[in-house]
């Protein structure tokens, strides 16, 4: 049924700066502008757990096996959750051609031929990060590594050294926060699968129940849950909740849960009944067994184990049954060797809902010691992070002693769990919330979500600072959800800084339209988003709101794209004065925030910086209130003359410019004198720096002739430039007609010493 419903969703390449998300069809994950032949490519493929890796490494293989990615000739996928608890070791011959796929004949010749042609062979491991641990990641150190006998993790070692098959193509899959990067000299390309968007989440829910009487419920009955309905972007999760809203709506239920922890406790008690009887009391047993497994597996950061491990038999048929393993074979030595069978955990998910289970069950688990496994306090990396769901489902569970099933499966006193409530209790009452780094924060606001405990949302709210910044942090509409339903809690006003991090605009439109948040800042293209959408559903007011919420100032623009975002915010602001006046109810002020802007940043450097330029000075006559240009920056932007008479001509409009900053961008005298010619109309200009330049005597000339008609400069700066003697003695006999200029930034290395010495002696304001 499942395979049925499974959606394909396109991957989106995911920048390290501005995390933009662009469209990746399948066929074009192999293509490497620039790559050469005989060099190892490796391809990252980045996501949360459950955001569909492994369904798209299948579809990957699917493709292959008809025909598309002619390029490769053998293709092998290794699922690293099994092959992480391979103790023995191989050959590279063993681990392809017995472990992966076992050809009839002709093993040693295939084998030959894949030596001499690695570049028409891919090598797939889905889930690189079950196969080192936090410490370290084995070095393949055999003098012989396509030959000799070494582990997986050797092998897979000297596969991203280039030790063995040099020239092949290396896929891997890992999550986000795995350290790849530390194991990986090179990766030539990094992908990274984003989850599902609204409308693709109510596609997936249509299509689970589609034939169903009951389909359109369904929809309705999940949207009703608005958290719930914020995790169907990951599609494990959805997959879960639908999977609980059909049994629900099977037995005539009208809701659903409204957290995690109930949802899945609730998914527990549909595969696990508990009557009291003889079988309850095994169930319970198996269950507690099982648990722990589940939290000893993951403090090995494993998920896969020997059948032969497992405490007893009993315990793997009762995880079976109820479909929380999955079982796989060993690969064998020799048709000899007696096959070896493995269990793994569903899906992560139950894994870490069980390890949860396991701390609230485990007697030598003391109220104290449950703490630290919540790890709020310290900005270090979380011990167990990538069970990043234990301490939600932990807090969550502290506060189901009233919950008939969850009492019949844990057997737990209630005073113990009271005991072990006010635990937590005291212990949140103690952090300090204010310090904590965004994280930290949001994983806190998940945990008290789960908990629905009022006490502790009011805690939560009254410690909260105004200012929260969100900068560079991934928010998932969950995130969104969680800060939303604390924020709307507070009686204190807000600013939320939510740059770069890849919300949605559903998420942006919730937490902007607070009454409470009174300022936020978001990435451009976000926001640009966000009043295209209000716009077209003709929400003039929140429109009008948001605009008046948003801060650009200062703004720093980095790459093309700030730029090109930068020019469709003016657009914007030009469409929305139609819009607006259209709307009897809106003003035509525009926005406010493109009035207000007083400094502006520019640092793409020397590739783009001519280019984003010229683009940046079409638009700079739509902020009035600019005080502050600076084009300084360290990777030099390199505008050079063109780029300083392109801007000269704007001159006349940026009537509030107090501080301009032309330093280290190759201009010359011919950029000097397209400036001069209308540096006059700057009538606010204080302070000008042409430092690091190319103006010789001449720029200096035509500099020194307009000094006097600049009445507010006070500061000018033009140091390490190629004026000599001739130049220098232009510009001091200038600043004598300027009694206002405070200080001639003058040294250059051109100008002999003695001359500039003597400059300063005729006027103090000279420096050296």
């Amino acid at each position: 049924k499942n395979s049925v419903k499974v959606m394909e969703r396109e991957p989106a390449t995911c920048s390290l700066q501005g995390r933009e998300k662009a469209a990746l069809k399948r066929s074009q994950i192999f293509q490497i502008p620039g790559g050469k032949e005989l060099e190892t490519k490796v391809i990252v493929v980045l996501g949360k757990a459950g955001m569909g890796k492994s369904i798209l490494v299948q579809k990957i293989c699917q493709d292959w096996s008809n025909g598309e990615f002619s390029q490769f000739e053998f293709v092998f996928w290794f699922d690293c959750k099994q092959i992480s608890s391979l103790e023995k070791r191989y050959r590279l011959k063993d681990l392809l051609l017995e472990f992966f796929v076992k050809p009839q004949e002709g093993s040693k010749e295939i084998f030959e031929y894949i030596l001499q042609n690695p570049a028409k062979v891919l090598l797939v491991f889905d889930g690189f990060d079950w196969l080192h641990d936090h410490e370290n990641f084995p070095r393949c150190s055999a003098s012989q590594p396509e030959k000799d006998l070494c582990t997986v993790k050797e092998l897979l070692s000297g596969l991203i050294q280039k030790k063995i098959l040099s020239g092949c193509t290396l896929l891997l899959t890992a999550r986000p926060k795995d350290k790849v990067y530390q194991y990986v000299s090179k990766v030539d390309k990094t992908i990274e699968i984003v989850g599902f968007s609204p409308q693709q989440r109510e596609l997936y829910i249509t299509k689970y129940f589609e034939g169903l009487p009951y389909c359109d419920d369904a929809l309705k009955l999940v949207k009703e849950r608005e958290y719930l309905f914020s995790h169907c972007y990951n599609p494990i999760m959805c997959r879960f909740i639908c999977f609980l809203c059909e049994t629900v709506l099977e037995i005539g239920d009208k809701s659903l849960p409204s957290t995690l922890t109930t949802i899945f406790l609730k998914f527990v008690q549909q595969k696990i009944p508990m009557q009291e009887d003889v079988t309850a009391a095994q169930n319970r047993e198996s269950l507690a067994t099982l648990a722990r497994v589940a939290w000893h597996l993951g403090e090995k950061h494993q998920s896969a184990v020997k059948s032969d491990l497992l405490p007893s038999k009993e315990v793997r048929e009762f995880a079976l049954k109820y479909g929380f393993f999955l079982p796989f074979a060993f690969p064998k030595h020799s048709d000899s060797e007696q096959e070896e069978f493995g269990s793994m955990f569903s899906d992560f998910v139950i894994q870490n809902f069980l390890g949860a289970l396991h701390l609230m069950l485990a007697e030598e688990m003391k109220d104290k010691s449950l703490t630290k496994y919540l790890s709020f306090p310290s900005k270090k990396k979380k011990p167990f992070n990538w069970m990043d769901l234990v301490p939600r489902f932990l807090a969550g569970l502290l506060f189901l002693q009233d919950d008939p099933y969850f009492c019949s499966v844990s057997n737990v006193d209630v005073k113990q769990s009271t005991k072990k409530q006010k635990t937590l209790l005291k212990y949140i009452e103690r952090l300090q919330i204010s310090e904590f780094c965004p994280e930290r924060l949001l994983e806190l606001l998940h945990c008290i979500y789960e908990t629905q405990n009022n006490d502790l949302f009011q805690h939560v709210t009254l410690k909260l600072k105004p200012d929260l910044s969100f900068l560079g942090i991934i928010l998932t509409p969950p995130d969104v959800h969680v800060l939303h339903s604390v924020l709307k809690r507070s009686r204190k006003v807000f600013s939320l800084d939510l740059r770069n991090s890849s919300i949605d605009v559903q998420g942006l439109k919730d937490l902007v339209g607070l009454k409470n948040v009174a300022s936020f800042r978001a990435s451009l293209g976000d926001t640009v988003r966000l009043w295209e959408s209000l716009e077209q559903t003709k929400d003039y007011k929140l429109l009008k709101v948001s605009t008046e919420k948003f801060v650009l100032d200062p703004f720093k623009a980095k790459t093309m794209k700030d730029i090109s975002d930068l020019s469709d915010l003016v657009k914007m602001q030009e469409r929305m004065i139609n819009c607006m006046q259209d709307a009897s109810d809106c003003s035509s002020c525009g926005i406010p925030a493109i009035k207000n802007l007083r400094k502006l940043e520019f640092a793409l450097g020397p590739v783009c910086g001519l280019q984003g330029f010229l683009k940046l000075v079409e638009i700079l006559a739509a902020f009035p209130s600019l005080q502050h240009l600076d084009l300084d920056a360290l990777s030099e932007n390199g505008i050079g003359d063109e780029g300083a008479e392109s801007l000269s001509e704007v001159f006349p409009t940026l009537t509030s410019l107090e501080t301009l900053n032309l330093s280290q961008n190759k201009i010359t005298d011919v950029g000097a004198e397209k400036l001069a010619t209308t540096l006059p109309s700057l009538s606010s200009l204080k302070t000008l720096s042409l430092y690091n330049n190319s103006i010789c005597d001449i720029g200096a000339e035509k500099l020194a002739k307009v000094l006097p008609a600049m009445s507010s400069l006070r500061v000018l700066d033009i140091q390490y430039n190629k004026i000599t003697g001739v130049g220098a003695q232009q510009l001091t006999d200038s600043l004598r007609k300027c009694p206002r200029i405070k200080n001639l930034v003058m040294w250059n290395p051109t100008i002999p010493y003695g001359v500039l010495e003597h400059l300063q002696q005729l006027d103090s304001r000279i420096s050296v």
